[in-house]
């Protein structure tokens, strides 16, 4: 008898797609993402960076080229125009989000360096940063330090000299030559490495600075919009599904779809009926959540009401959209709850409402902006933490009301098949 039901349960996956996707491939499809993410393969991802030389000098050209060598890092150094960045241009980039990190070497850099300048008072090299990600500003600032012992070691030999011969005396004629012969040897093993961990001389580094470009100081609960953005819209789409599927399964099932058909009412309207109720629905679900944020957590929705007005009514109707094509494909209740939570879950972890995209690799990164979530989270952000005007919305309005249209025509296609049944 026990034969017998493991023979039947085992018939019974194999019918169940849905079953066997829930069970063997989603499962994988998530440990493959946090795999990615937090085991390691994600620091494989280069981070964009600004660099902007105000120096222009022979230690800053140096430090320019060992970043620009750097495989953990992909320099930027020209704006879209092609001319050279100066701090307004690197600072804009960060604001906009086009790179976490800006490294300004400013004027005197050079010359306080070979002057001596290794101390409290010392010209510093600022890393202008968009401190949302927390890792970019401390690896830059890393491999900064990192790049600095290992291409001027020459100048810097020849900086702690000079400060020796002010404090201890000038040198012998035969120290002196030595030290002179000794310096291009360094210049050529700083020029000829394409990186490397320094010693001797170079032990001593520059100084460096990190400043928060966005003020998140002052607006520290900015960032809880990252969460309820994150959390509203993975259960938003969770409720269309579900709104959906009650919406026109269970009408199939109880047979009144049918008697709406046959009145004037007909699909096309119908459907547009439907669609409208669950964007309605969906406003009004992710205007509670950014409200509960606004009351205990300090997220700052009323002075951005315009911003959040505008992703709110896209980000509900093409979710509402979505949930229209998933239930006219689906041939049952249970069929659209299995495959509805691998593609929402599935989407959410890609898309970044599990945790910020940043913290993936360049291809993750990429995968993402094929997902719902990754677009509507990049709106958000940029109306709560990057202030960003309304017109500066319009790469996230733009494919969002596109999806919207597209999922409509193709709900309204699907649902063919109730009309000729």
């Amino acid at each position: 008898m026990i034969v017998t039901l493991l023979k039947a349960g085992w018939l019974n996956l194999r019918r169940d797609r849905v079953a066997q996707a829930l069970t063997f491939v989603l499962p994988i499809v998530f440990f493959s993402i946090f795999a990615s993410v937090f085991g390691g393969q994600g620091s494989t991802s280069r981070i964009r960076v600004a660099v902007v030389d105000e120096d222009q000098s022979e230690l800053s050209g140096r430090i320019r080229a060992g970043l620009e060598r750097e495989t953990g890092l992909r320099v930027r150094t020209a704006d879209a125009g092609g001319a050279r960045l100066d701090r307004a241009g690197g600072e804009q980039l960060v604001r906009s989000g086009d790179v976490p990190v800006a490294v300004v070497i400013p004027k005197g850099m050079g010359a306080g360096f070979g002057a001596g300048g290794f101390g409290a008072g010392a010209v510093k090299i600022q890393l202008l940063a968009d401190v949302s990600d927390k890792i970019a500003p401390q690896m830059v600032l890393g491999l900064l330090q990192k790049v600095t012992m290992t291409a001027a070691p020459d100048l810097m030999m020849k900086g702690g000299m000079e400060q020796f011969e002010k404090r201890a005396g000038s040198l012998t004629p035969q120290q002196r030559v030595a030290v002179d012969a000794w310096l291009p040897q360094l210049k050529s093993q700083a020029t000829g490495q394409a990186s490397g961990t320094g010693d001797g001389a170079a032990a001593m580094g520059v100084s460096a600075e990190i400043v928060d470009v966005m003020g998140s100081n002052t607006r520290a609960a900015s960032l809880v919009s990252f969460y309820a953005a994150g959390i509203g819209v993975m259960f938003l789409l969770f409720s269309c599904v579900a709104g959906a599927g009650g919406a026109l399964l269970d009408e199939m099932e109880a047979g009144t779809l049918e008697r709406l058909l046959s009145t004037r009412l007909g699909m096309s309207r119908l459907l547009l009926g439907k669609w409208l109720f669950l964007a309605i629905v969906g406003v009004l679900q992710l205007t509670v959540m950014f409200l509960w944020g606004a009351v205990a957590f300090g997220l700052p929705l009323f002075s951005h009401l315009p911003g959040f007005a505008v992703m709110t009514a896209v980000t509900a109707s093409a979710a509402a959209a979505l949930g229209m094509v998933l239930a006219t494909v689906a041939g049952s209740r249970a069929q659209l709850s299995g495959f509805s939570t691998i593609l929402i879950l599935t989407m959410s972890a890609l898309g970044g409402s599990m945790f910020p995209r940043f913290l993936m690799s360049e291809t993750m990164q990429k995968f993402g902006l094929l997902t719902f979530n990754g677009w509507a989270l990049d709106g958000y952000l940029k109306v709560f933490w990057r202030d960003a005007a309304l017109w500066q919305l319009w790469p996230q309005v733009l494919v969002l009301a596109g999806l919207t249209l597209i999922f409509l025509s193709l709900a309204r296609l699907l649902a063919r098949r109730w009309e000729t049944a």
